[in-house]
């Protein structure tokens, strides 16, 4: 199982970390990518074709601001499940940049989790659905959480 995390910027890295650690407790495996939509097209295309031609149960993540194209890219073309955790630092930008992940065009399902830690466990949610170990981690948390209140 994989999840890879597929950046607009370098300048995403700090934020998609928050989303690495969170994988890490669940010893899901990640990798982290960067490939801006805009500015190397070509590099998306092969990234999501080398993710395709993997058999390994996937989830995409993407992590861009501004106008996010990676994700619509990202989902017309995958096989997999793509999330995207646009990284705002405020309000205003969440104002600004947050239709650009919210209304993709027909056929193009992308997935928006604002948290990255809801990222994450979106993620590990739908690997778990194949993953017995992971499933039992996941009821785990749950219960964990539950038992907080």
């Amino acid at each position: 199982m994989l999840v890879t995390l597929l950046l607009g910027s370098k300048t995403d890295m700090e934020f998609a970390l928050k989303i690495a650690s969170v994988l890490k407790e669940f010893s899901v495996p990640n990798a982290i990518v960067i490939a801006s939509a805009h500015k190397v097209p070509e590099k998306v295309v092969e990234i999501i074709a080398a993710l395709n031609a993997d058999p390994q149960p996937q989830v995409v993540i993407t992590v861009v601001g501004m106008s996010n194209g990676l994700a619509g890219v990202a989902a017309a073309s995958c096989v997999h499940p793509v999330l995207t955790c646009p990284p705002a630092k405020s309000l205003e930008e969440y104002q600004v940049d947050l239709n650009s992940s919210l209304r993709m065009p027909s056929d193009v399902p992308v997935m928006t989790v604002l948290h990255p830690k809801n990222a994450a466990l979106a993620a590990v949610r739908i690997l778990a659905e194949t993953d017995q170990n992971l499933k039992k981690k996941v009821l785990e948390r749950i219960e964990k959480i539950k038992a907080e209140y």
